[in-house]
């Protein structure tokens, strides 16, 4: 959500900071902007839209010098537009923002004699720096004041100039800040970066700082000075991270997405190959993990990783004897949980950096419960502050939808399942071996499944014409019909909902009409035959019935769902593997044959750095 990227150093800035940008795009965004100061003083270019049109922009009324900032926007507060577009600025300051700034009005309210141009929470904070400058503040007195005042999400780019007609200042830095919302500095010859994403820096430079809660900092060409939260100099660790400098291309794919559905057997094949010794056909644990003592596991997370965690409870419980409970994270803090001291608390995120999945990250911590975090990024917020930090290892995932990095989790969490189950004593070192067998098969089983490619988009044909759709699912299959039609959602704007099957005679069976498409997730399972049962009676009240299942599944079945997909045969385990990408390709076809954006879909962003 939102990205940053800034430059102070000795050669011009301003494509750089565009190229930056576009590395950033797949955050999600509806609006870019970037601001330089030279010697005639700040300039700004923001624009609407993709960040071709800022780009163009440039080109129609260039701009460029050796010190600038630039910010795509997910719009919060105040619709998507040039006014609204950052950098804002206000008298000497101008600065790009990360996050939402909750007492705003307060500010705003404060600072009633000013004149606001935009609707947003942002332009609040460059007004209220910029105050404290008239005051006789120095830039680095008024951003430390300013910060004091400031309460929410925040990773703040500024730059301030010497005079309020926007002259150089005689001292020229950049000041960055951080609660909240990620901001990392780049370290280079005679150059210095900011960056909320490492990935945008990544072509710039392989020596990154994370500043740390509450930090803020100053950045010259020469140097660096940061500062904590009650303006105290502090030194901040100084990491060597893969530089790369080619941003990941789509290759011969017409999508990051279908490209990154594509690659899943491969990122599978890395998932599987880190968390399992392949020789002895037994699980490799984690350092630091052990489940022997632990009387419950607390899995929190948002969206499709919160799918991963409810697959990972119903394999924990199973395979392991412990007791799992799986929360929202947004909800998971407000609502005063009982923790046990022995309980285990894991988060799952693809970024390291949702908001709310990080915040209840810290509240574990302070109760006093061990915490581990399974991320894509092991430089993340999450994996620094966990007391136990395990990757995905899918690589960088550019499509906003996530598709391999949920199987990369539902692979992971599957071994910890083993993991736990073999240390708890309840699954034998014959049971190990063949569980393990079945997820070094899970790679092989997906290549499988994507050879159906032509048969579920022949079914996407069908579906793409529905107001609304339904999702089924039994047993270990419920969070695969919840995140089938989550990306239907995501990607094709689709009304779609998921349902245990069992539940549909409580309420949503009063939806089912005649033509209703019902996508139904049953490989052949002990749960089989009841999820026919509910398929009958939505057939029966004229539903469109649609069956994901494998081959065994397809022959019991076909006389009761007009379409059926048989994908590859697999165990309780790794089935929810299997399915998952059947569901990700209906969803992409879907939303290709309807033409929209599938890799930044409308109003979505890919990290969450905000509540």
């Amino acid at each position: 959500m939102c990205g940053i990227i800034g430059i102070i150093g000795n050669k011009p800035v301003s494509h750089r900071l565009v190229d930056g940008l576009v590395r950033l795009e797949y955050r999600g965004y509806d609006s870019a902007g970037l601001a330089v100061m030279g010697s005639q003083g700040i300039s700004r270019r923001r624009a609407q839209g993709k960040i071709i049109n800022l780009r163009a922009a440039l080109e129609a009324d260039p701009v460029d010098a050796h010190i600038g900032i630039a910010h795509t926007r997910w719009a919060t507060h105040g619709e998507p537009s040039v006014g609204n577009a950052h950098p804002h600025k206000a008298g000497r300051v101008t600065l790009v923002h990360n996050g939402i700034i909750e007492n705003y009005a307060e500010i705003r309210e404060k600072l009633s004699h000013r004149t606001f141009l935009s609707e947003t929470d942002t332009e609040t904070a460059a007004h209220l720096i910029d105050d404290y400058l008239e005051q006789g503040a120095s830039p680095r007195e008024a951003i430390s004041q300013a910060l004091q005042e400031i309460r929410g999400a925040y990773a703040l780019g500024i730059l301030i100039a010497a005079d309020p007609e926007g002259a150089p200042a005689g001292k020229k830095e950049i000041y960055g800040a951080r609660h909240g919302s990620p901001l990392a500095i780049g370290f280079g010859k005679g150059e210095h970066y900011l960056g909320s994403d490492a990935l945008a820096l990544a072509p710039l430079t392989d020596k990154i700082m994370y500043l740390e809660e509450g930090d803020w900092a100053a950045l010259r060409e020469d140097g660096v000075d940061v500062f904590d939260k009650k303006g105290a100099p502090v030194e901040r660790d100084i990491v060597k991270v893969e530089r790369e400098d080619n941003f990941p291309e789509k290759g011969n794919f017409p999508h990051f997405m279908l490209k990154e559905i594509y690659e899943q057997p491969e990122t599978l094949a890395a998932t599987a190959s880190h968390y399992l010794d392949i020789d002895s056909l037994s699980p490799d644990v984690p350092a630091g993990l052990d489940f022997t003592d632990v009387s419950r596991l607390v899995i929190v997370a948002c969206g499709t990783a919160f799918y991963a965690g409810m697959v990972a409870k119903y394999l924990f419980e199973r395979f392991a004897h412990l007791a799992v409970d799986i929360d929202i994270a947004s909800e998971f803090r407000y609502r005063n949980p009982v923790l046990q001291k022995d309980a285990l608390m894991l988060v799952v995120s693809q970024s390291g950096e949702t908001a709310d999945t990080l915040a209840a990250l810290r509240y574990a911590k302070q109760e006093g419960l061990k915490t581990a975090a399974l991320v894509n990024v092991m430089s993340s917020s999450m994996a620094r502050e966990a007391d136990i930090a395990m990757p995905i290892q899918c690589g960088p995932e550019i499509g906003v939808a996530s598709t391999k990095a949920f199987t990369s989790q539902v692979c992971a969490l599957a071994t910890l399942a083993i993991v736990a189950g073999a240390s708890r004593g309840v699954i034998a070192k014959d049971v190990v071996q063949d569980l393990t067998r079945d997820i070094i098969a899970a790679p092989e089983n997906v290549a499988k499944a994507l050879e159906r490619n032509g048969d579920i988009a022949r079914v996407a044909t069908q579906l793409m014409t529905a107001r609304s759709a339904f999702f089924l699912g039994r047993g270990v299959m419920v969070p695969i019909a919840l995140e089938g039609a989550l990306k239907l959602k995501e990607i094709s704007y689709i009304h779609a909902e998921g349902y245990a099957a069992g539940e549909l005679k409580h309420g949503p069976i009063a939806l089912i009409e005649k033509g209703t498409p019902v996508i139904a997730v049953a490989p052949m399972d002990d749960l089989f035959e009841k999820t026919i049962s509910n398929l009958q009676e939505v057939a029966a009240r004229g539903a469109r019935v649609m069956l994901f299942t494998d081959a065994a599944g397809a022959a019991k079945a076909k006389d009761i769902a007009e379409i059926v997909v048989a994908l590859p045969e697999a165990s309780s385990l790794t089935a929810p593997i299997i399915q998952a990408v059947g569901q990700q390709l209906l969803a992409y076809y879907t939303a290709v044959e309807l033409g929209t954006d599938v890799d930044q879909p409308r109003n979505l962003a890919k990290s969450v750095t905000v509540e």
